[in-house]
């Protein structure tokens, strides 16, 4: 008689101790899946951030380099069609997610030094009262910005790896009126491109790793 009481203590006691282990194992599971769910949400509002400041800055662009040609009197039109040296390229490389954002961040702190050093060009050739060094100070805020979103949105998805920093920036040498005019001109207008690739490349790693992300998830 006692050890078939023993035997039915024990049965319950693995009944009990199963459906307490049971219980853990969904609380670590919904545990897990809420802190993806978490992290999902924060690519995605990253890169929509990002997204949404970069074809802001994309239409501005547009309404800078008209404000620009209109306040270098003749030719303008001309300026942004001569070659330049020592202009970023406004191409993103890269064949994995962590390479594109990194280069997308890349190529937005290669522009920096070259709008301070229109900014600067521009301040001696305008009046202190020209429209134009205004949208440019608040354009260069703008981008700079927009490299604090690349950069929140890169470390949502890889927190552990520090973003590589680029290398530096050439400048041009010293430069004549008509050829501060030209550089000025072809260092928006290829911003203006790079503003570009940076949205497309955007809404392909919103749908690319975010998605991803959501649907790996899913399967564990």
């Amino acid at each position: 008689m006692n050890g078939h009481v023993k035997s039915m203590h024990f049965q319950r006691f693995m009944e009990t101790a199963t459906t307490l282990l049971s219980l853990l194992l969904v609380m670590a599971f919904d545990s897990s899946r809420t802190v993806a769910a978490s992290r999902n949400q924060q690519c995605g509002n990253s890169v929509q951030q990002s997204l949404k400041l970069s074809r802001l800055l994309q239409k501005e662009s547009v309404d800078l380099i008209k404000t620009y040609k209109a306040s270098q009197g003749e030719m303008s039109e001309l300026f942004c069609k001569v070659p330049v040296n020592n202009v970023p390229d406004p191409n993103i490389s890269g064949l994995e997610p962590s390479e594109k954002i990194a280069s997308i961040y890349s190529h937005l702190q290669e522009f920096f030094p070259h709008f301070k050093w229109v900014y600067e060009q521009q301040t001696d050739l305008q009046l202190p009262t020209s429209p134009l060094l205004s949208d440019l100070k608040r354009f260069s805020a703008g981008s700079r910005n927009l490299a604090v979103l690349i950069n929140n949105f890169y470390q949502s998805l890889f927190p552990n790896v520090p973003l590589p920093e680029g290398g530096p920036t050439t400048l041009p040498p010293p430069q004549n009126v008509f050829q501060q005019k030209v550089y000025g001109c072809v260092v928006l207008k290829t911003f203006k491109e790079l503003l570009s690739n940076v949205s497309r490349e955007l809404r392909s790693l919103k749908s690319q790793v975010c998605r991803r992300r959501t649907h790996t998830n899913a399967l564990f």
